[in-house]
């Protein structure tokens, strides 16, 4: 797999909350851009659940659209 060496370890929570910026922040690059699942090394369900709050996170304005 080309991406092993590049995984970074990421504690996967039981339930993901919108409202936890530090833990979704480890998802996103600088650029507030969703990691693939390939990078993170999370299950699919999972990466729903945190790509529905980062939605949310950026939606109330915890989290940056893009960053400039």
């Amino acid at each position: 797999m080309a991406y092993q060496s590049e995984r970074e370890e990421i504690e996967i929570k039981k339930y993901t909350d919108y409202k936890d910026v530090a833990y979704l922040k480890q998802f996103t690059n600088p650029h507030a851009k969703m990691l693939s699942k390939k990078r993170t090394g999370i299950q699919a369900n999972k990466q729903r659940d945190i790509m529905q709050a980062v939605k949310r996170a950026r939606y109330m304005a915890l989290l940056p659209y893009v960053s400039a």
